[in-house]
């Protein structure tokens, strides 16, 4: 749940609709976003000696000394395959001769603000991170689209890509020089997603990210996924984040230094992308709840940089109670979280759920929206968060078996 967001490089309006202005400077044409594409360098061609003797020979240490120094794709796999198939020497003398031959290359994709590792870029003078993602088998589910969680994952990724890309992120999870010196990160408070169509196995989703000040302790982050070919949106996605200590483990306020850091890299607006539902959710217990789960606590897989549990494991709870017949009908199509405390390793959670609109738990067939209200807490009854979900009724005559392997 813990991952950061530092951006860009100078302040930017937005448009009254809470969206940037993407308007380009050629006779004020508004940017067309399926045009702009990017990728790594292709083929590269090695040449070497295999003349040395074996006493000659650097050990695999020394050639893994200059393998760290490769960063982009046809490096690595070139580099991959001549680990694979040659002596070290062959190997150590191969990476030199790949980094000349792209140093002069990454300088120039340097100036530009492109991303050699993520093939990502800086738009709108560093203000908006944009990458594009492929979406992979292992992130979908049996339908063969991409996995809520693996799209709350690609949130976290961008989030951070664009903090590394632009030289904020010092020691820690995205947290900056400033905030690392005083043992304070980047915490998730509240979450809003809405998926209008969920990617499917191959498909390309271009992702832009941008933030923004969201009161006086808060920054907010905003989220497009498009269709890359179409242009489509296929989700937005807002958050506030707040800063707490690492050590305390207390939420903290931004100090004067942190806030002249990171203010130059924000967008002048406070205008979240997805309009904030008004409606309060339900503070659930045994009593009211339709369905509950117990017993539920995280492994130590499920804990991020900073000790603490994952975005994406709450979200897992909190599906944990809803009922799998109801599942396989209905798809998520919203999710809005208010994060209230941590857990911990030691920690053993209830998830419970209630439909709140559009049926009752004992008919909902002929309803094409649900609502569910959630709340995570511990076994004590101390609040973890709480969620809504909003879920629309499966397209029947949608073919998800038209692939070709």
């Amino acid at each position: 749940m813990m991952f950061s967001l530092i951006l860009p490089s100078s302040s930017k309006t937005m448009s009254l609709s809470g969206t940037p202005d993407y308007s380009s400077s050629v006779g004020g044409r508004r940017a067309d976003f399926s045009t702009i594409t990017s990728g790594f360098p292709g083929k590269v061609r090695v040449q070497t000696i295999l003349s040395k003797t074996r006493s000659s020979l650097q050990s695999p240490a020394k050639s893994m000394k200059h393998e760290t120094y490769i960063t982009s794709a046809p490096e690595r796999k070139l580099v991959k395959q001549l680990c694979a198939s040659s002596t070290p020497s062959f190997v150590a003398d191969s990476t030199r001769a790949v980094n000349g031959k792209y140093q002069k290359l990454t300088e120039d994709w340097e100036s530009k603000k492109l991303d050699l590792i993520t093939g990502g870029r800086l738009l709108q003078d560093g203000l908006v991170y944009r990458q594009n993602v492929s979406v992979r088998s292992f992130e979908i589910g049996g339908d063969r689209k991409m996995s809520f969680g693996a799209l709350l994952n690609h949130l976290q990724d961008t989030a951070l890509n664009q903090s590394r890309i632009t030289g904020l992120i010092a020691d820690g999870f995205g947290s900056t020089r400033e905030m690392s010196r005083n043992n304070l990160i980047w915490v998730v408070s509240t979450l809003h997603t809405v998926v209008d169509r969920y990617p499917t196995w191959t498909d390309v989703v271009e992702v832009d990210t941008w933030m923004y000040a969201s009161g006086k302790n808060g920054l907010g982050r905003d989220w497009i996924f498009r269709d890359s070919k179409t242009g489509e949106t296929l989700a937005n996605a807002t958050s506030v984040y707040v800063m707490m200590n690492k050590k305390t483990r207390r939420l903290s306020k931004i100090a004067k230094e942190m806030r002249d850091e990171i203010e130059p890299y924000l967008m002048d607006c406070e205008c979240p992308i997805i309009n904030k539902d008004s409606r309060k959710i339900l503070k659930l217990d045994v009593s009211t709840a339709d369905q509950i789960c117990t017993g539920l606590s995280p492994g130590w897989n499920d804990m991020d940089i900073n000790q603490h549990v994952s975005n994406v494991k709450y979200i897992d709870w909190i599906l944990e109670s809803v009922p799998r017949s109801f599942m396989e009908r209905y798809y998520l199509n919203a999710m809005t979280l208010e994060y209230k405390k941590e857990c911990d390793m030691d920690s053993v959670l209830q998830s419970l759920s209630k439909m709140v609109g559009g049926g009752n738990s004992d008919s909902f067939s002929a309803n094409k929206v649900i609502e569910y209200d959630h709340m995570l807490r511990l076994e004590n009854g101390r609040e973890i968060l709480r969620g809504r979900t909003v879920w629309k009724l499966k397209d029947t005559n949608s073919c998800v078996n038209n692939y070709i392997y």
